[in-house]
C-alpha cells in the first residue's frame, strides 16, 4: 500500500515538474515577442522635413513619418545603383525634398512612427538627370508590334514604320537585358514591372532602349530606305494592349470619360482618360497625305520627298518645322530625306488636345489598357483628325500609326534599392 501511494505522488510530481518547466521556457519567449520593436520599411519620396523628422510618401501614396536618431546611418547612392559597396556617407542636413528615399528600421510604440536605422537616398538633381537622360534613349529607340520571339538566337522580331515603309527590326537581347510588363490596368511607366521573357507574346507592343546595330546605317541613303535592321537592346517594355478606331457617341468632360463606337465590334465602348494619356489631332493635311500613302498612291521616291514637308505637322507654336540646325530638311520631325520619317516622332511633337476638343462623331483611333473586364478602359494614346485614314484603310491605318507609338514616353526611374 505504501508502495502504491508512493508511486502516485511520485507521478503527480513528475507532472508538476514537467508543467513548471513548460512555463520556464515559455515564458521568455513570450516576453521577448512583445519587447521587441516590429521591422520597418518604407520607399518612397520625402515630401517634408522638420528637424529629425521626415514625412515620406511612399509609392503606394501612403505618408509615413520617420524619426531620425543619433545612431541612424545615412548613404548616398547614385540613381540605378544596388551596391552600398558604392554608397557615400553624408548627413540629414544635405537631404532635400524630393529627394528617393529607403528607410529602414522600427516602429515606435504608436506602431506608425518609423524610428530610422538607416536612410539610403537617391538626391532629386541626380535623379532628374537619369530620368531625362533615359527618356532621350527611349525615344531614340525602337518601338512596334512584336512578330516574332527566338529565346535560343536571343532575338525579339518587331514590324515597325516609316512613312511609306514598313519596317522588320531584330531587336537583339542578352542576359543583362532589363524586360519589364506593363500591367493590364495601367498606362504608367512607374507600375511596369520586371518580368520574363516568356511573358512576352505575337502581337505585343515593345518598346527598347539601347544602341542601332549596323543594319541601320544604310537608311538614310539612296537605297529608299532600310527594310531590315538591328537594335541591341539594354532595357525593353512590352505590353498587352487593345487597338479600337471608331467613332464617339459621348464625352462627359466632368468625369474624363467617352463612348466610343467600335467599328470592328459594332459595340459601344467605354473609355477613362487620365492625365497621363496622351492626346493628339491629326492636321487634315498630314492626315490626307498619310491615307495618300495607304491607298499606295505615292508614285516614287522623289514625289513622297516632295511630299514629305508639305504634311509636316505643325509646331507648338503653329509655324511648320521641316529642318533641324544641321540644315537636314525635315529630320527634326523624324522625316528623312528620302522622304521616309518615323510616324512616332512627328506625332509626338503636335500640340496637345484635350476631351473638350472632341465632338459627338469624331473619327478616333486609340491605344488602350487590356483591362480588368469590368472597369472603363484607360486612354494611352487617342488621335482624332483622321476620318481620311479609316476611309483609306480602318485596320491599316490603325496598325501603322498607333502601335509604335503608344510606348514612346517611358521614362524609366525606380527607387532605390530595387
Amino acid at each position: 500500500m505504501f508502495s502504491f501511494n508512493r508511486t502516485i505522488s511520485g507521478a503527480g510530481f513528475r507532472a508538476r515538474a514537467l508543467a513548471l518547466i513548460l512555463c520556464l521556457a515559455y515564458t521568455p519567449i513570450t516576453f521577448a515577442r512583445q519587447s521587441t520593436p516590429a521591422a520597418a520599411r518604407v520607399v518612397g519620396t520625402i515630401q517634408a522635413i522638420a528637424g529629425n523628422s521626415l514625412t515620406v510618401i511612399s509609392d503606394s501614396g501612403t505618408p509615413s513619418t520617420v524619426i531620425v536618431e543619433p545612431a541612424t546611418r545615412f548613404l548616398q547612392i547614385e540613381p540605378g545603383k544596388t551596391d552600398l559597396k558604392e554608397a557615400t556617407p553624408f548627413s540629414i542636413a544635405e537631404l532635400r525634398t524630393g529627394d528617393r528615399v529607403l528607410v529602414r528600421g522600427v516602429f515606435a510604440e504608436d506602431g506608425k512612427t518609423i524610428r530610422a536605422g538607416s536612410v539610403i537616398a537617391v538626391k532629386k538633381a541626380l535623379l532628374a538627370e537619369k530620368q531625362a537622360k533615359e527618356r532621350a534613349e527611349w525615344q531614340r529607340g525602337v518601338g512596334g508590334l512584336v512578330k516574332s520571339i527566338d529565346p535560343s538566337t536571343s532575338v525579339i522580331t518587331i514590324t515597325t514604320n516609316n512613312l511609306g515603309v514598313n519596317k522588320e527590326v531584330s531587336v537583339h537581347f542578352t542576359p543583362d537585358t532589363v524586360f519589364r510588363r506593363y500591367a493590364s490596368d495601367s498606362t504608367s511607366f512607374d507600375a511596369a514591372k520586371i518580368a520574363p521573357l516568356a511573358e512576352i507574346k505575337p502581337g505585343d507592343q515593345l518598346r527598347a532602349r539601347g544602341n542601332r546595330g549596323a543594319r541601320e546605317a544604310h537608311e538614310d541613303g539612296d537605297d529608299g530606305g532600310a527594310t531590315t535592321a538591328d537594335f541591341n537592346a539594354t532595357e525593353i517594355v512590352s505590353g498587352t494592349f487593345r487597338n479600337i478606331a471608331g467613332t464617339i457617341a459621348s464625352s462627359d468632360a466632368a468625369t474624363n470619360t467617352l463612348v466610343v463606337q467600335d467599328l470592328a465590334s459594332k459595340t459601344a465602348v467605354t473609355l477613362r482618360i487620365t492625365p497621363e494619356s496622351q492626346m493628339r489631332k491629326l492636321p487634315a493635311q498630314f492626315a490626307e497625305g498619310l491615307a495618300a500613302r495607304l491607298r499606295n498612291q505615292s508614285t516614287s521616291t522623289a514625289q513622297a520627298s516632295a511630299a514629305a514637308p508639305s504634311v509636316a505637322p505643325p509646331t507648338e507654336n503653329g509655324a511648320a518645322a521641316h529642318a533641324n540646325p544641321n540644315g537636314r530638311q525635315g529630320t527634326a520631325l523624324g522625316v528623312t530625306p528620302n522622304g521616309h520619317g518615323d510616324i512616332q516622332q512627328m506625332i509626338v511633337r503636335m500640340p496637345p488636345s484635350s476631351i473638350s476638343d472632341l465632338q459627338k462623331g469624331d473619327a478616333v483611333m486609340v491605344v488602350t489598357t487590356k483591362g480588368n473586364g469590368k472597369d472603363p478602359l484607360t486612354v494611352i494614346t487617342l488621335l482624332s483628325g483622321v476620318e481620311a485614314l479609316l476611309r483609306a484603310s480602318p485596320k491599316g491605318g490603325q496598325d501603322m500609326i498607333l502601335s509604335p507609338w503608344s510606348l514612346s514616353a517611358g521614362e524609366p526611374s525606380g527607387p532605390p534599392g530595387n
